[in-house]
């Protein structure tokens, strides 16, 4: 946990996204200042994941703003828009290494794409960047498909600081880890915190992930479960506030609860 610039680095204004006629996000508003960790949760299909990539750049818009350090990203061109996302490291939820290359490759990836380092400069970077991660100097040749779920997510937290991010998105870090591992990732990730000057967005269904690393927790709803005009953010506070919230709704997701879900489709039925 750390203290924060009270000026947001992260804005959304009215954010809404749709796909046709299906939309995934309504009227987001949601401000993340410097050096916090928010994390993101609610149901799947609730639009998590669209805000996550909206934040780089990766889904625009259909109508409001998506803001970087008050520039409204619809508005940049393809080159500083690229520019822009140096400034961002991406935890995939499946590592989303690439399988042709081996760890070291994986690492030294967007230090090559972006020639910032001589080779020696990129070996030692991606040396330090392993042990950071807790992985061995032993896996440098080795390929995704060599490695465990667990030593893939790492790898792919190693890859995503190479470029030392203002920002780290994490979408779904310790999906498919058994809860050791889990807890692993969720030590990395307040580690990497303490270690470097970042602001972090976690998106996760992991309730010990949101209450370990979150200093801030905010839930998405679906939208086809709301009422007309209701917001789409229905809690946004502190990990410890979720357990004293009076609303149903994030008690039961926090709690995993599925009775009501239950006797809903079970109506639906008859």
């Amino acid at each position: 946990m750390t203290a924060t610039d009270s000026k947001p680095l992260v804005e959304m204004l009215d954010l809404t996204i749709r796909f046709g006629r299906q939309t995934v996000l309504c009227g987001i508003n949601l401000s993340v200042p410097r050096g916090q960790t928010v994390v993101i949760i609610g149901e799947s299909g609730c639009g998590k994941t669209v805000l996550l990539k909206s934040i780089i750049g990766l889904v625009r818009p259909t109508s409001g703003e998506v803001r970087f350090d008050g520039k409204n990203l619809a508005t940049l061109g393809e080159m500083e828009l690229t520019r822009e996302r140096t400034r961002f490291g991406f935890v995939f939820q499946q590592a989303a290494l690439f399988d042709s290359l081996t760890v070291a490759q994986n690492v030294a990836f967007p230090l090559k794409e972006h020639g910032r380092k001589s080779q020696a400069e990129v070996r030692e970077t991606v040396r330090s960047l392993l042990g950071e991660v807790g992985l061995p100097e032993s896996i440098v040749g080795k390929r995704p498909a060599e490695l465990s779920g667990g030593m893939r997510k790492r790898v792919g937290l190693a890859r995503a600081l190479a470029l030392n991010p203002e920002v780290v998105l994490y979408d779904e870090p310790t999906t498919g880890l058994d809860p050791i591992m889990s807890d692993v990732i969720n030590g990395l990730i307040q580690s990497t915190q303490k270690a470097h000057p970042v602001t972090s967005i976690v998106v996760t269904h992991d309730m010990n992930t949101a209450r370990k690393v979150a200093d801030r927790v905010v839930m998405l709803y679906p939208i086809a479960r709301l009422s007309a005009d209701e917001p789409q953010v229905i809690f946004d506070g502190t990990p410890e506030g979720l357990e004293r919230t009076k609303d149903r709704r994030v008690t039961q997701f926090v709690r995993g609860e599925a009775g009501e879900r239950l006797r809903e489709m079970q109506a639906a039925r008859q």
